[in-house]
């Protein structure tokens, strides 16, 4: 993507939401490093449930380990691999009172080196509890920033890189919460919703969508270009190509489920009629 265009892009998701945040719940840098541990492979809702008791009673790391790791577990049961994670929340804590004075340190490096905590983890602690312009690539960022073509890679790491260096400096510290939530409610990972999408026409990937009598006018101005012979597919959404592709290249998108119509079953005569082709003139009922 155009240096130009991904400035343009991000100006019209600051626009839509100028001062994005976190949607986990936390009330210090301790609770935010908590929260971010525990949403490994969770839904941000689901530990928002979860911490809106534990945090009740255990909002620092003193507390974290008076608490214990057994009642620990009680409180986070809901959350996938709910015991590994009770582990490192107390293993991080300890090191926290031991080495930090109860503080969550503010540089990667510490941050990596506590137990749970990744470097994806810790950009996110960076930006948001001490205002850092990282980017913390999760699989929303990673699929929007390979989609749209800002940042292409294998790896979120891969991505992470050129994100730094694609990103204007006005947009770096909400640039990854822009993903993230574009990614989440927009740019979602089985259907994109397109039409609702304010940077389709920028947009490089090769499945857009459109709705359920989408008008054309509506199908150029998000940059699709959709076959006059395609109709509607399957969850009867419009089969559609890039307008800059050709359709050697891209060819029909299949849209929802991905699954083409069933065939129309032949009648039982013609199928009566072909066996008994088959078995040499007999009929076969």
């Amino acid at each position: 993507m155009k240096k130009t265009d991904i400035g343009e892009l991000f100006r019209r998701l600051a626009k839509k939401n100028p001062a994005p945040k976190s949607e986990l719940n936390y009330g210090c840098p301790y609770t935010l490093l908590v929260a971010v541990v525990l949403s490994a492979q969770a839904t941000d809702a689901g530990v928002n449930k979860a911490t809106k008791e534990l945090f009740k009673v255990a909002d620092t790391p003193g507390k974290m380990l008076a608490l214990g790791e057994q009642r620990l577990r009680d409180y986070v049961k809901t959350i996938g691999l709910y015991n590994s994670k009770a582990k490192n929340i107390i293993r991080l804590s300890e090191i926290l009172v031991r080495q930090y004075d109860g503080k969550v340190p503010c540089n990667r490096e510490a941050l990596e080196a506590l137990p749970g905590v990744g470097r994806k983890t810790a950009n996110v602690v960076l930006n948001v509890a001490f205002g850092e312009p990282t980017i913390a690539v999760d699989t929303h960022v990673f699929r929007v920033a390979n989609r749209t073509g800002i940042a292409r890679g294998k790896t979120p790491l891969q991505v992470e890189l050129k994100l730094e260096s694609a990103v204007p400096d006005a947009y770096r510290q909400h640039a990854h919460h822009w993903l993230i939530l574009h990614g989440r409610y927009v740019c979602k990972a089985r259907v994109p919703d397109c039409k609702n999408c304010v940077i389709a026409d920028l947009c490089a990937y090769s499945g857009k969508t459109l709705a359920p009598g989408a008008s054309r006018a509506a199908a150029k101005k998000a940059n699709i270009k959709v076959s006059a012979k395609s109709g509607s597919g399957a969850g009867g959404m419009k089969r559609a190509t890039l307008a800059s592709a050709g359709p050697k290249k891209h060819g029909l998108t299949k849209i929802a489920s991905g699954k083409s119509a069933p065939r129309a079953k032949a009648p039982a005569r013609l199928v009566s009629s072909a066996r008994a082709s088959a078995a040499g003139g007999r009929s076969v009922r």
